[in-house]
């Protein structure tokens, strides 16, 4: 009887494995397409469109090296722009230093307050109230967030596409590089890579909060105003209304945002929860198809590696599983190490602290599959998301609860 159960349990994981190896190679294959187009937009020339443009950057709370990230939004060579920070209230802890910044900018900064948000997150009240504050003489909109630090001439690559007024939005992605090698930053720098190559030369992409540009009358076109007036996440309902109306994004790897980070165990679930909560609730399909598919690794892998462990203790040869189990993790390595390739050439600042942390992005990423695995499971019990201190009930996409302040 054992024996029978020893037989269906190998059939049964030769099928898995066999589906996860077709899976990493129909994976790699487009990881080699998405590496073509990051080299092609590399290569391509922005061309001199450069219409009066707002950049836009919602604040709340102090993080390592805010000053410096803010500081970089002010040093673009963009000639013709000007910076909002939006903050809630002045008693927010990061006005002190987006006062100092503002005051010292070359260019000019303006610091407008919010107030609280009553019915969505208060980065989207941010949002609104400042692009409502907006002068009319503004054609694009540009949004960052506070704890990127994008190049000086990240801005003219974000806008010049636009001059293709068939373009919804450009956007880009952040690449979390660590402070420190612990086991919870490892982990996120590396879950966070896989979510670059989702983005790449296909209809598919998603717009990002803090790297997103749009002509002011394609957002005003779509009414993103009423969308956020009661939408927790800014960047997937901004991609939802855009792909209602049938207007495409543009990613842009050229534009790859370094953000630097250092968390813990707590902060990693706090932060990789609410975004996959998020995915749940502004697109299920996609967090359906992720959970099956992250699932269905996790599963492959546990039971390779029970299999080989009791064939090995059986004194039973154990090659075919012990291959099979290998070649999943390898073709998983190989992508991490071609995305690592297109990020070092998008950001060759930053090449040498890439590389040296590349172990991360290549082997840490094999334990991603558990925590996302984590994260879904998470996501299946309620829909109440903790972002910066405040605490929101994701109702539906146009329904936002704000629990505690």
């Amino acid at each position: 009887m054992a024996l029978l159960f020893s037989g269906y349990v190998e059939t049964l994981f030769d099928i898995l494995a066999i589906l996860q190896i077709a899976a990493g190679l129909y994976l790699l294959w487009q990881g080699i397409q998405w590496l073509i187009y990051v080299r092609r937009r590399l290569n391509t020339d922005p061309g001199f469109y450069a219409p009066r443009t707002a950049v836009l950057c919602p604040c709340r709370g102090v993080e390592p090296g805010l000053e410096r990230n803010l500081v970089s939004l002010t040093e673009f060579n963009h000639q013709n722009y000007e910076i909002f920070f939006a903050l809630a209230s002045e008693s927010d802890p990061a006005y002190s230093i987006v006062k100092r910044v503002a005051s010292s900018s070359r260019i000019k900064a303006t610091i407008l307050i919010a107030g609280k948000p009553q019915n969505c997150s208060e980065k989207v009240n941010n949002l609104r109230s400042a692009i409502e504050q907006l002068p009319p003489e503004f054609e694009v909109l540009v949004f960052v967030d506070s704890d990127g630090r994008p190049g000086k001439s990240w801005l003219h690559h974000m806008v010049a596409p636009l001059s293709d007024s068939r373009i919804g939005a450009t956007t880009t992605m952040r690449w979390f590089i660590p402070n420190s090698n612990g086991p919870a930053t490892s982990l996120l720098a590396a879950w966070n890579a896989g979510v670059v190559s989702m983005l790449g030369p296909h209809l598919n992409n998603f717009c990002w909060g803090g790297g997103t540009a749009i002509r002011r009358p394609i957002f005003e076109q779509i009414g993103m105003m009423d969308i956020w007036q009661h939408a927790f996440s800014d960047d997937y309902s901004l991609t939802l209304t855009l792909e209602q109306a049938r207007r495409p994004v543009v990613f842009l790897p050229e534009c790859l945002t370094p953000s630097f980070v250092q968390t813990d165990f707590p902060g990693l679930l706090e932060f990789t929860n609410r975004q996959v909560s998020i995915t749940r609730v502004y697109r299920p399909k996609m967090w359906a198809t992720a959970f099956a598919t992250h699932a269905l690794y996790c599963i492959t892998i546990l039971l390779g590696i029970f299999l080989a462990l009791s064939l090995t203790i059986d004194s039973r040869p154990a090659f075919q599983v012990t291959s099979l189990l290998f070649f999943p993790l390898l073709l998983a390595a190989i992508r991490g190490a071609i995305r690592v390739i297109g990020v070092t050439e998008a950001m060759p600042a930053f090449r040498a602290q890439i590389m040296g942390q590349s172990w991360i992005y290549i082997l840490v990423t094999l334990l991603v599959p558990f925590l996302y695995l984590v994260n879904f499971v998470s996501s299946l019990f309620g829909r109440k998301i903790t972002w910066r201190g405040i605490q929101y009930e994701l109702v539906s996409q146009q329904e936002t609860r704000i629990l505690t302040r």
